[in-house]
């Protein structure tokens, strides 16, 4: 192990697939070990994990990380938003979390919309739309679906919150991943007791809200983690704030993220409620705003296409009129959860390779035309775009978002950056800076820069056109499940 400047903090990833973990130093960012181990996800409409799973995995990548992780002063768990947590009276998991693309809840997105003023109603309330994703629908779908569930839970948590959890002994969460529950206000950025009434959720059974740069408690015994006992524990937050945590955003800024899922997102110090549902307006873990637009089909269908028709990812060839929208998973933005994918335009000349670039182009320009809403009137709309996640290391997926955006794309060299961002609130609990002054010292965002390209907007209108004439067939679709 490199000597460190600083004490040394550990940041935790626990994502849909895998629960990574980094050593870093407090001082210079440097990153001095880590580890990953991975979960498993139901398939299907209905997507679960065991939580106890999560904690093992967090012991393994611990585990991976030696003696360097023994002498952590202090830890933060990013975490998955949305995933649903019901514990029992002894803080077992009544059943499986349902995760953040689990779709059952799709009727009850709808119903709770309308039984609560409609979508202006709920994205004044609340800074979103609550859609299939948002934990609020997934604790109305469990009522109806799995009463027996829902009275023996004696605790509702997320996916962090629960880890945290099992390190300190204390429910605490944090306001970026409450704000994606449903049942937090914007407003007040306290629970909102008249959603919980109409969701029959006691509020005894939440979490306490840990503002940012509080401490939410310390490891405590019994654990069987390297951690010392008193070890301090940040409040956490959820993967996207953290991810801006690790970039060290500032206003303004875009982001885009190519993971299983696709997000667009900045951060704004203004309170963002978008009536269409199309953004969600997310609490950062600052104290300031994350507008967010996240679709659920990215690097996970475009690779799914690669390998139906028998490609390397980076196998496109441009030239094309084809269009493919790739909701493989139905989607969240465009708004329709039961729908599936859709080409358009197949040729007797059309290849492969241009059937592989179609399903690129469809995704990112969900994430383009989501982006436009995102950011604040006054964003700068020359400013690199930055990119992150596994996808932003794929050529191809360089070239589609160069192409279709007209912005310059910045690469960040870091790569993990959700844990990144929660050792950097975790060393902020140590300095007591502010955690994205603390990544902007690390130099995380650092990375090459490509230049803009003219945009393609033949290629733009094309598939929003398709879209747009597809509509009715989409729809279909979704009432037809």
């Amino acid at each position: 192990m490199s000597a460190a400047e600083g004490p040394l903090v550990v940041g935790v990833d626990t994502s849909t697939q895998s629960t990574k973990a980094l050593v870093v130093d407090a001082a210079t960012g440097q990153v001095v070990a880590s580890g990953q181990a991975p979960h498993t996800v139901s398939s299907g409409a209905g997507r679960e994990s065991d939580p106890r799973q999560w904690w093992d995995a967090l012991r393994e990548a611990l585990h991976q990380c030696g003696d360097a992780a023994r002498e952590a002063a202090a830890v933060s768990i990013g975490g998955q938003q949305h995933g649903l947590v019901t514990l029992d009276a002894q803080g077992e998991p009544v059943r499986p979390a349902l995760l953040w693309n689990d779709v059952r809840s799709a009727p009850q997105a709808r119903r709770l919309i309308e039984e609560l003023g409609g979508p202006k109603s709920w994205a004044e309330r609340t800074g979103s739309v609550p859609g299939v994703s948002f934990t609020v629908t997934k604790w109305a779908w469990l009522t109806e679906h799995e009463p027996e569930a829902v009275r023996a839970a004696k605790a509702v948590r997320l996916p962090h919150d629960y880890l945290t959890e099992r390190l300190t002994g204390e429910g605490t969460t944090d306001r970026g991943d409450a704000s994606g529950t449903g049942w937090w206000a914007a407003g007040t950025e306290a629970y909102d007791e008249e959603i919980l009434a109409r969701v029959g959720l006691d509020p005894a059974l939440l979490p306490r809200l840990v503002r940012p740069g509080e401490v939410a408690g310390t490891v405590r015994d019994g654990h069987g983690l390297p951690f010392s006992k008193g070890t301090l524990v940040a409040a956490g937050t959820g993967d996207n704030a953290a991810a801006a945590l690790g970039l060290g955003l500032r206003p303004g800024v875009p982001v885009m993220s190519l993971g299983t899922s696709g997000t667009v997102y900045a951060v704004s110090q203004r309170r963002p409620a978008d009536p269409t549902g199309t953004v969600a307006g997310f609490a950062d873990a600052r104290g300031d705003w994350l507008p967010l637009a996240c679709t659920l089909n990215c690097t996970l269908a475009v690779d799914r296409v690669a390998a139906l028709l028998g490609l390397d990812r980076e196998a496109v060839e441009p030239g094309t009129d084809v269009t493919l929208l790739p909701y493989l998973d139905g989607e969240r933005t465009p708004n329709l959860p039961h729908s599936s994918g859709l080409l358009h335009g197949l040729r007797h000349d059309t290849t492969a390779g241009q059937l592989l670039q179609a399903a690129y182009d469809g995704a990112v320009h969900s994430l383009l035309g989501a982006l436009e809403l995102v950011l604040d009137a006054d964003a700068d709309p020359t400013a690199p775009l930055l990119l992150i996640g596994g996808g932003a290391r794929g050529t191809a997926w360089q070239q589609t978002v160069r192409r279709l955006s007209g912005r310059p794309v910045q690469i960040p060299e870091a790569r993990e950056l959700v844990a990144l961002g929660a050792a950097a609130q975790a060393a902020g609990l140590l300095t007591g800076e502010d955690a994205a002054a603390v990544a902007r010292r690390w130099k995380t965002s650092a990375g090459p820069v490509l230049d803009a390209v003219e945009r393609d907007e033949a290629a733009l209108t094309r598939i929003s056109g398709v879209l747009s004439d597809a509509a009715p067939l989409l729809e279909r679709s979704a009432g037809s499940s």
